[in-house]
């Protein structure tokens, strides 16, 4: 594909809830601009952003997929984004690039949450939007209904450019009310332009009129022009339109269909003339990942865009984050998984670039000496979690690398080694995400995995003092096993964790056998108690023992002061603690009854709650762990996905005592399966 310059290109993310349509419209924009000689379906999984097997398998988009084409001189890269809450990373991603974010709303379903999730995302990175109301030519599709929703949703600043000829089976085209032109299609991809139908005439110059208003508002020399009913070229309207539109105060409204090929042809005009060119400078070169993905036989692909350019074949630049130089060898344009060589990318142009040593999501990379502001990109944090176990030891041996390989790919997966319970978590957006995840684990490198639930790190303390006697006392041929250990047991504060103290006077114990003492108790604490788990907040006090000259021996001592510890533990009332979450909740206001009534449930305790501006509340609760595992699928289903929020660890406390036998009896199932 041939250099643009930057002027002359555009960066485009399509968002917007998933079954919205968005893969189709990209498929459709690249079929009217030539790119493509027929379309692809996504129920087929013949379209070129859908190359992936899981997404042609479920008929979703999970990744994010570049497609560009070229139309009038222009390069529009279209950057196709997954719509399900799941995969929000990614929208995240595309972002990151976007020059404008295309919002692709169903004219059938209206704006539903991850329209609104996105919205709130490119709105923090100040990225430019606009609309496409798709899918008018459905069943129960209203443009008027939607667009009701997109200005009590967004605001003023949503500005309709179009209306559609007919609706449902009875779409035609689309007025472009600019151009006071009707765009009518019969089955060509290319409308032919006429006369506004005589029925829609009065309807059409009165959202003339306001979207006029609309444009003129900003400018006021226009505006005085406006006022004293001067004459208004639609070039200088449509120059103070773009001007809006790359300030982010106006939000243009397209509309057609994409599977129909009605509006298509004229919302790719759109982006060519009306969307904001990339804001990046000229000079020694400067890029930017913002997505990996990671191909076992060709290996990693990183998604670039070019914030300071050109970035010419060869070139060798340093990564900000490693200081490791990289040459762009292998540098390409991707359409769906389509590669395209390239010799130079021009400034603000996205393109691909494979076999680079030490390079990921984020990492910003120039030529030597040159500095690039650049914000640092901070992927969502994961909220739900499976333990996950090789099937095999071959699949053991390669789980590691495995997991390492999908982070890179997805930025947003974390994997923990939890250390009490021992089990491998993979963390994730959602049950679909991790679904997903762990299917490329097995597809992509070859690692089969079983899953379990994740289990939560109980400990036990006491509740008393006590005191017992561990002893040893074996003879056979030989040397015996000979050991006694006084142990006394007392509760200390919380957090404190366990504490040996050595209180032998007289030799009663030898010095070279108290540290095997100290040992076993230590040992044990870790292994667990009377209740199966890790003991703490206790001092362990070795005040008293006997040893033999010859049958005495450090093992001996270590397992007497184990056997000690467990039976001044049973006398001193063993108490099951369990870990407490903070946790903040931010729901619509019309969720926090249900929300906080679902926490009570959880045996949660409500710290406050406030409002956050924007129709939201932020509510703020201690709830047990173990409440919380499944808490992002609880939270979607109340707030229907509009809910989020963020947990951390803050303390242990006792288990209450209704409670304590099931767990404990769970405890021991999960040792035994």
């Amino acid at each position: 594909m041939e250099t643009f310059p930057t002027a002359r290109i555009r960066n485009v993310a399509l968002v917007g809830h998933g079954g919205a349509g968005k893969t189709t419209l990209a498929e459709a924009l690249l079929y009217a601009s030539g790119a493509l000689a027929r379309m692809g379906r996504v129920e087929d999984g013949t379209t070129v952003c859908d190359f992936d097997p899981e997404e042609q398998r479920r008929g979703i988009s999970v990744s994010l997929a570049l497609a560009p084409f070229v139309l009038d001189g222009h390069k529009v890269n279209l950057l196709d984004a997954p719509g399900y809450a799941d995969f929000v990373g990614d929208v995240a991603a595309a972002l990151r690039a976007a020059d404008l974010a295309l919002f692709v709303v169903s004219a059938v379903e209206g704006v539903e949450v991850q329209t609104e999730v996105a919205w709130k995302m490119a709105e923090r990175q100040g990225v430019p939007r606009a609309f496409f109301v798709n899918k008018l030519d459905r069943e129960r599709a209203s443009y008027a209904r939607t667009l009701d929703q997109l200005k009590d949703l967004f605001g003023t600043g949503v500005a309709p450019l179009q209306l559609p000829i007919g609706e449902e089976a009875g779409l035609t085209g689309v007025v472009e009310l600019l151009d006071d032109v009707a765009v009518t299609y019969s089955g060509d991809v290319h409308g032919e332009e006429g006369a506004v139908p005589a029925d829609m005439e009065t309807e059409e110059h009165a959202v003339h009129d306001a979207l006029v208003e609309g444009i003129v508002v900003a400018d006021d020399a226009l505006m005085e022009r406006y006022l004293a009913d001067e004459p208004i070229e639609t070039a200088e309207l449509a120059r103070t339109l773009a001007a809006g539109i790359a300030s982010g105060t106006v939000f243009p409204v397209l509309c057609g269909s994409a599977t129909k090929l009605v509006g298509v042809d004229r919302l790719a005009r759109f982006l060519v003339e009306e969307a904001p060119a990339p804001a990046a400078a000229e000079g020694p070169p400067a890029v930017e990942v913002f997505k990996t993905m990671v191909d076992p036989y060709v290996g990693h692909v990183n998604l670039f865009k070019v914030r300071q350019g050109p970035l010419e074949h060869d070139a060798v630049l340093t990564n900000a984050r490693t200081r490791h130089d990289e040459r762009f060898h292998q540098v390409f344009t991707l359409r769906g998984k389509e590669q395209d060589p390239v010799q130079s990318v021009a400034p603000g142009d996205i393109a691909a670039v494979a076999k680079l040593s030490d390079v990921a999501t984020g990492d910003v990379l120039a030529a030597k000496g040159t500095d690039v502001e650049v914000e640092p990109f901070s992927p969502p944090e994961p909220l739900l979690s499976v333990a996950i176990r090789a099937k095999s030891k071959n699949d053991e041996d390669k789980l590691a690398n495995a997991l390492h390989r999908l982070q890179e790919e997805d930025p947003v997966l974390r994997v923990e080694r939890d250390p009490e319970t021992h089990q491998t978590l993979l963390r994730g957006m959602g049950e679909t995400h991790l679904s997903i995840a762990i299917e490329r684990l097995a597809r992509k490198f070859g690692v089969e995995v079983e899953t379990e639930e994740v289990r939560v790190p109980y400990r036990e303390t006491i509740s008393s003092t006590a005191e017992a006697e561990g002893k040893i006392k074996k003879q056979s041929g030989g040397h015996g096993q000979f050991a006694v250990a006084w142990l006394r047991v007392e509760p200390t504060e919380r957090g404190s964790g366990i504490e040996f103290v050595d209180q032998i006077v007289g030799g009663v114990i030898p010095k070279q056998y108290l540290p095997a003492v100290e040992k076993g108790v230590l040992e044990t604490a870790e292994s667990g108690g009377p209740l199966g788990f890790p003991i703490v907040d206790v001092r362990v006090t070795c005040f008293d023992g006997k040893a033999h000259s010859v049958d005495s021996s450090e093992m001996a001592f270590k397992t007497a002061a184990s056997l000690g510890l467990k039976e001044a533990m049973q006398k001193a009332g063993p108490v099951l603690l369990e870990p407490v979450s903070e946790l903040v909740v931010t729901v619509p206001e019309a969720n926090q009854g249900d929300v906080m009534g679902d926490l009570n449930g959880k045996r949660g305790r409500i710290q406050g709650s406030a409002s956050v501006g924007g129709g939201e509340v932020e509510i703020t609760a201690l709830v047990p762990t173990s409440e919380l595992l499944r808490y992002a699928i609880d939270l979607r289903s109340m707030t229907g996905g509009r809910g989020r929020f963020s947990v951390r660890h803050s303390h242990y406390e006792p288990v209450p005592a209704h409670l304590v036998d099931r767990i404990v009896a769970a405890s021991k199932a999960a040792a035994g399966a």
